[in-house]
C-alpha cells in the first residue's frame, strides 16, 4: 500500500538526495512522492551545463529522469537519517522525445514510477517528462530506465573499476 503523498514543505532539497552538486543538479524541487513514485519540477535555465545556445538537447531528459529516480531512492534513507546509497543507470528502453530540444525557460514536470524492483538491487522505472516551452509548445519525453543499487556501492565500484 502506498503512503500518502507528502506535501511540498516536507521534501528536502533535491541536492541533498543526489550524489551531484552545483550545476550538475538539474531538478529544482520535489512536488509529490509516495512509496512507488515521485514528481519533480525543473526549469531549463540559460546557464545550464548541457545548453546548446538557447536550448537543451532532448536527450538530457534522460538525466532529468535519472535524477528523479535517484531522488525517489534517496527519500526513505534521508528521512531515516541513513546514508543515501549510490545507484547506477544501466540502460533504457522505449525512449521517446517529441522534439529535438527544449528551449531555455521551459518548465518541466518529471514523473517516475517504480514498476519493478528485486532484492538484488535491480529496478525498472517508467519515466515521463512533460511541459510547455516559452511559446506554449508541448514538450514530451518518456523512457523506461533500468537501474542497479548495490548493497555496498563502495565495494561495487572497487570490484568493477578495472
Amino acid at each position: 500500500m502506498n503512503s500518502p503523498v507528502q506535501q511540498p514543505g516536507e521534501f528536502p532539497p533535491v541536492a541533498e538526495l543526489l550524489p551531484h552538486s552545483g550545476p550538475l543538479v538539474l531538478l529544482d524541487r520535489i512536488v509529490a512522492a509516495d512509496d512507488e513514485s515521485l514528481t519533480a519540477m525543473a526549469q531549463v535555465t540559460a546557464d545550464g551545463l548541457y545548453n546548446q545556445g538557447d536550448t537543451v538537447p532532448a536527450w538530457v531528459s534522460m538525466e532529468y529522469m535519472a535524477q528523479a529516480v535517484a531522488a525517489f531512492a534517496g527519500l526513505t534513507p534521508y528521512h531515516k537519517g541513513e546514508t543515501i546509497p549510490l545507484g547506477f543507470l544501466l540502460g533504457s528502453r522505449r525512449v521517446e522525445f517529441n522534439r529535438p530540444s527544449f528551449p531555455v525557460g521551459s518548465v518541466l514536470t518529471v514523473i517516475v514510477k517504480r514498476i519493478l524492483q528485486d532484492d538484488s538491487g535491480m529496478a525498472v522505472f517508467e519515466c515521463h517528462l512533460s511541459g510547455d516551452d516559452t511559446h506554449s509548445q508541448s514538450i514530451q519525453a518518456s523512457a523506461r530506465l533500468n537501474l542497479y543499487q548495490p548493497t555496498d556501492s563502495d565495494a561495487f565500484l572497487r570490484d568493477n573499476n578495472d
